[in-house]
């Protein structure tokens, strides 16, 4: 067999076994773990009878009714995932910024298929690790030319800026071709031929490099123009040239980086917390919902500050994660009620705030939190009450809900809902029982996300995703 090189997503692993099994070892036991359900927020399912199951906390728990600890410290994987990407990236011998963005790209590929897609954060954490890089390679290559300026160039620079609009004219005019019989180039088509409304092909002849359009949306035969580059049996190239150039500094840069992430994860609730006291106020009637680490840290820390306020907490059925939840409040010392869920909106007219925990923050604003949380919204829409999520920006999530409700969600047992022993009633063996673990809440419904880094609207979410991933992996393995 050919020996594996860093060429392509996909021989990332028989790379890595290669030349470096330790580092395979440590994915394939991370990959296990994940399989395994070691890190997922879900804590034990229900088993028969009056038996009880044993959390990854060693805590036994009654099963009842299944219990599923929704926003159990989720920090745990994100942090595991962080430590395990620094541990192959670190003593690996890949020399450019080219071969570590598809080494991530393939790393990315593994952890997805071994169970990622249901933890969004695991990917959230490969596409930022990947930003980093190519943050650093295109700082470098801008500040490359930047640094060698001479009169000469100074005093060349239009006539070079004219040269290179003639040949972009040439380039396209060349390019340009009209799909559909009978048409000709006019002004109107010209327009059309705007980036946004053709359609590119993915393959590229070698040395090109452009950016791929995320729309084709405008790509038809009804007069659209293609842009393409002549030879479809061209191999397509993903990164700009400098990509692969050799960086002795790069490796020391892209680990300051990791560590730097490392340092938000530990310091997230922290900040987090600060924040508290600019949203919780003395006399207020707090709603929340189900369990949340995040969300029970933020009411603590309020309290903490000598605020006196009061929390309803919905309980959360079928998985009762908000009895957990009251109970921990209480200790703290905040006067705390339990209600059942389908008394949430009898009692909304009377709540100031709603807090909602998160599960991942999409890239239209839209949440994804435990089922029944889309209710509340609703609830509290129609009660003109204001609904704040509390999540960390390591849950931000460049994937829009295209699937609607299914996006990002996940179906288990229906034995917390119906009881397997009446399932010989003819009646209801003709149900079927859906139980799904989240709900997509659209962004009109939410009124504020509180994050490490502050407070945002949801119209803003657009603006982080630029800050915090590149828009070429935003896709990278889905």
């Amino acid at each position: 067999a050919a020996p594996a090189n860093l060429d392509d997503p996909a021989n990332v692993r028989r790379w890595l076994q290669t030349y470096h099994p330790k580092q395979l070892a440590l994915l394939d036991h991370f990959e296990i773990s994940l399989r395994l359900g070691r890190f997922s927020s879900r804590g034990c399912d229900a088993s028969d009878g009056g038996n009880k199951a044993t959390g990854a906390s060693g805590s036994s728990v009654s099963s009842k009714h299944q219990t599923y600890q929704y926003g159990r410290e989720r920090r745990l994987i994100t942090t595991r995932t962080v430590e395990l990407l620094r541990a192959i990236i670190g003593p690996t011998r890949w020399k450019t910024a080219a071969q570590l963005l598809t080494l991530l790209r393939g790393l990315g590929n593994e952890l997805h298929a071994a169970g990622g897609y249901r933890e969004p954060a695991i990917g959230n954490m490969v596409r930022r690790i990947m930003y980093a890089v190519r943050d650093e390679a295109d700082r470098v290559a801008v500040s490359v030319p930047n640094s060698a300026s001479s009169a000469e160039d100074n005093n060349n620079n239009n006539n070079a800026d004219m040269e290179k609009i003639d040949e972009l004219t040439e380039q396209v005019s060349s390019k340009l071709r009209v799909t559909g019989q009978g048409k000709e180039l006019s002004l109107a088509s010209m327009l059309w031929a705007h980036p946004q409304h053709v359609t590119m092909k993915h393959s590229r002849q070698p040395g090109d490099y452009g950016d791929r359009l995320r729309s084709d949306s405008f790509g038809s035969d009804s007069g659209a123009l293609n842009l393409a580059p002549a030879g479809d049996d061209a191999v397509p190239i993903y990164y700009p040239p400098n990509y692969y150039n050799k960086r002795d500094d790069l490796r020391q840069s892209v680990m300051e980086a990791i560590q730097e992430m490392m340092s938000e994860l530990e310091d997230l609730h922290k900040n987090i917390n600060e924040q508290a006291i600019q949203h919780i106020h003395a006399g207020e009637i707090i709603l929340t919902y189900a369990l949340s680490k995040t969300v029970e840290l933020f009411l603590k820390a309020a309290a903490a500050k000598k605020r006196k306020f009061q929390v309803i907490v919905c309980e959360g059925a079928p998985h009762f994660g908000g009895h957990a939840m009251a109970k921990s409040l209480a200790e703290a010392g905040i006067d705390t009620t339990v209600i059942h869920d389908a008394a949430t909106f009898a009692i909304m007219a009377r709540v100031n705030k709603v807090l909602l925990p998160a599960h991942a923050v999409l890239a239209n604003g839209g949440l994804i939190a435990p089922s029944g949380s889309n209710m509340v919204a609703l609830a509290a829409k129609q009660n003109s009450v204001p609904v704040v999520t509390v999540a960390g920006m390591f849950k931000l999530c460049p994937m829009y809900p295209h699937e609607g409700q299914d996006t990002l969600n996940d179906l288990i047992s229906p034995s917390s809902v119906v009881d397997y022993s009446l399932m010989g009633d003819p009646v209801l063996s003709e149900v079927e029982f859906v139980n799904p673990v989240h709900d997509y809440i659209p962004p009109q419904l939410i009124d504020l996300y509180v994050t490490n880094i502050g407070g945002f609207q949801p119209s803003y979410i657009y603006r982080l995703l630029a800050e915090y991933y590149h828009n070429d992996d935003w896709e990278a393995f889905e």
